[in-house]
């Protein structure tokens, strides 16, 4: 029987605090922090996550934050909830290489709807798992830098990352 209380934990990083949180089906919930916002807490229902159940996504974290490409392997289930459309946006975010980006527009081709440029950008908001489907990697046409739950300066800061142009270590101005 597959164990579906909440266990959360908090992994701390270059840009702060991100709270983790799932239950035996998998990764639900990763909750990066917000410029000039309190650090994110859990629902009174949640448990800490004593057993380490979210251990792989907490190394996950870790490698990414060292700088190195960290994968989803067998250990690490993401169970994000969303509509079939979401699911099918976040699965094409996931395809995204490390330090590379791609536009609402082309992942709306990617999925085969060429004219849904702007659900794609609804659905990329809805990811309730950044950083493991990796919406910072989403921009506006023509390059613009583009809404993200964290903030537009930590999206910059996790894209500068991804392409070497930072310190390792650094951290976001303002966060």
């Amino acid at each position: 029987m597959i164990d579906l209380t909440m266990r959360y934990t908090q992994v701390a990083t270059s840009i702060g605090s991100i709270l983790l949180a799932g239950d035996g089906n998998g990764l639900q919930v990763a909750r990066l922090p917000r410029s000039g916002s309190a650090e994110a807490m859990p629902l009174p229902d949640w448990r800490p996550d004593y057993a380490g159940l979210l251990a792989p996504a907490a190394a996950f974290v870790d490698t990414y934050f060292q700088g190195t490409p960290p994968r989803i392997g067998a250990n690490l289930r993401l169970a994000p909830h969303g509509t079939a459309f979401q699911q099918a946006v976040w699965m094409a975010i996931l395809e995204i290489p490390w330090g590379k980006t791609r536009t609402y527009g082309e992942i709306a081709r990617s999925i085969g709807r060429p004219h849904a440029a702007r659900a794609v950008g609804a659905a990329a908001g809805a990811n309730p798992l950044p950083l493991f489907v990796p919406c910072h990697r989403v921009i506006g046409c023509q390059g613009a830098l583009t809404g993200f739950t964290g903030g537009l300066a930590i999206k910059k800061w996790l894209l500068d990352h991804e392409r070497g142009i930072l310190v390792l270590g650094s951290s976001v101005a303002g966060v």
